[in-house]
């Protein structure tokens, strides 16, 4: 199999652009225009022309962003988009189709596409698209926070404690004592109150005792080790590494 075409931007316009972007278009005219377009933005662009190849390039590379058909040989956008979201990836993904329906938008965006553009469409619209994309990405906050010696994943939901020259090993958390968790991890060094928590993890209607939350973070100090939560007599919880 021929390997796919590679673009790189001249060396001068790497700074202004230094993203990696994959194309998956079965449609090889529009699919090396799209590239050489984007290329001349200062992206480096990777091209391939059926799904299974585009899968298999997405997991094993690394792109900032997938211009992604939905009507491929092989696999399909939809499950391209599935598959990847399933691996836990959240690169963004641009899905473009020859269709033009609701229900067609919906699925796309269903199987969690970022953005949707039907053919045929303008130049330059999809460079406006794939920049709007790519400065979201880059404004959202890290889904990975490190306290201590622990690493906790908001968007995976999981927990590793790493330890120097033994590798990491995961923590096992329910999904309460997770969301609990992640009430403090994401105001770190803040006070948060019982009421907080109980508002975000039990949600407003909880009529139960609201001690449940003392029981939760004793569990979970048990289970992170350290002493982590500290408890700000009459106003709350602090999540803080420890000195």
């Amino acid at each position: 199999m021929r390997p796919p075409a590679s673009f790189h931007p001249p060396a001068g316009d790497v700074s202004r652009h230094p993203c990696r972007l994959l194309i998956v278009e079965d449609e090889k005219r529009l699919a090396l225009s799209l590239a050489k377009g984007l290329m001349a933005e200062g992206y480096a662009v990777d091209v391939v022309h059926d799904g299974a190849e585009g899968l298999h390039r997405a997991t094993e590379g690394t792109y900032d962003l997938i211009v992604l058909d939905i009507m491929l040989p092989g696999l399909n956008g939809y499950r391209v988009c599935s598959a990847l979201r399933a691996a836990g990836d959240d690169v963004p993904i641009l899905m473009l189709t020859a269709k033009d329906g609701e229900y067609d938008e919906a699925e796309g965006l269903d199987t969690g596409a970022d953005d949707y553009l039907t053919k045929p469409f303008s130049y330059v619209v999809l460079v406006a698209r794939v920049k709007a994309l790519l400065r979201r990405r880059a404004a959202a906050p890290s889904p990975v926070h490190r306290v201590g010696d622990l690493r906790i994943d908001t968007a995976a939901r999981r927990v590793f404690r790493e330890a120097a020259g033994q590798g990491a090993s995961e923590i096992q958390l329910t999904a309460k004592e997770f969301a609990v968790l992640e009430q403090l991890v994401v105001r770190a060094g803040q006070v948060v109150s019982k009421a907080e928590i109980l508002d975000h993890v039990w949600d407003f209607a909880y009529e139960g005792d609201p001690n449940i939350v003392e029981v939760y973070v004793s569990t979970l100090r048990r289970k992170l080790g350290a002493p982590l939560i500290t408890t700000v007599r009459g106003a709350g919880y602090r999540l803080e590494a420890p000195r």
